[in-house]
């Protein structure tokens, strides 16, 4: 769950699942599966699952603020207790959105209506939602809401849409992954395909569980393609030396990169993040 630590602040999130799945969640499907199934659940039932989006303080840590963008255009804002898990019944009110896509210049206006969940009190609601206009799905959005009402104080949200995270490189088809681990060719040896057990990444890290860090600390191994930071149960031998990665997907193009352009490559000690 990413957070928004500033008052009357919120983060947006714009949902890369399914690039994540097209890379690293090829070697955990069944995982993947079971996320998608909880997710549309929650959907159906107009339930609030936790971590969806991004959550957001309002006023002095009393209330959290919650904001989901679904497929299709849909636009949930949920309302949270101090506990960031619990929902947060309010009012009933109409919201009204102005939204702007990142670099724009027109602002679109967006209602967003009490949208109650089953449980809640007659008259209070703890979910908000709208429908964004068709050329705004999938865009990068600022987002402003001004006076949403909790408990006789009003609140201005305000909505940025989070810096981008690289992207996870795509898997290999088996044919090509064989292909590119066992025949050498640059800076990738046959000395490095017998260190490396004469098998695939996707072999080797069979139902690996990539967890991607995108804010490495000063010091920490980078992987050498995302730069984000390396997990040390996922290396690979190659030109004699051992390096990390954050998932086997980027194993594959370390190793394509070593055979195509071996002088681009760097030693290990010199993938850290900077202090």
């Amino acid at each position: 769950m990413l957070r928004w630590n500033q008052v009357h602040g919120l983060g947006l999130v714009l949902l890369s699942a399914a690039l994540m799945a097209g890379g690293c969640g090829r070697y955990d499907r069944q995982q993947w599966q079971e996320a998608q199934e909880r997710a549309a659940a929650a959907v159906d039932e107009h339930e609030h699952e936790p971590g969806a989006g991004v959550v957001a303080t309002i006023g002095r840590e009393e209330y959290h603020a919650e904001l989901v963008f679904e497929q299709g255009g849909t636009v949930r804002l949920y309302t949270l207790g101090s506990d960031e898990t619990r929902v947060q019944e309010v009012q009933q009110q109409v919201l009204t959105a102005h939204v702007k896509p990142e670099g724009g210049t027109q602002a679109f206006v967006l209602t967003l209506e009490p949208d109650p969940a089953p449980d809640d009190t007659e008259g209070m609601t703890s979910q908000f939602s709208g429908k964004l206009p068709e050329d705004l799905v999938d865009q990068r959005l600022h987002v402003t809401v001004a006076g949403l009402r909790v408990d006789g104080e009003r609140f201005t949200v305000r909505f940025q849409p989070p810096a981008l995270e690289p992207a996870m490189p795509m898997g290999l088809a088996d044919s090509e992954a064989q292909q590119l681990y066992l025949t050498p060719g640059g800076a990738y040896t046959e000395a490095d395909i017998e260190a490396n057990g004469r098998q695939t990444a996707a072999e080797r890290y069979v139902g690996f569980r990539a967890k991607h860090d995108f804010n490495p600390a000063p010091g920490d191994a980078l992987c050498p393609i995302t730069r984000t930071k390396a997990n040390p149960e996922c290396t690979w031998v190659i030109g004699g030396k051992t390096y990390e990665f954050c998932c086997p997907p980027c194993i594959d193009e370390f190793v394509i990169l070593a055979k195509e352009d071996p002088d681009s490559l760097l030693p290990p000690e010199e993938y850290v993040q900077d202090g």
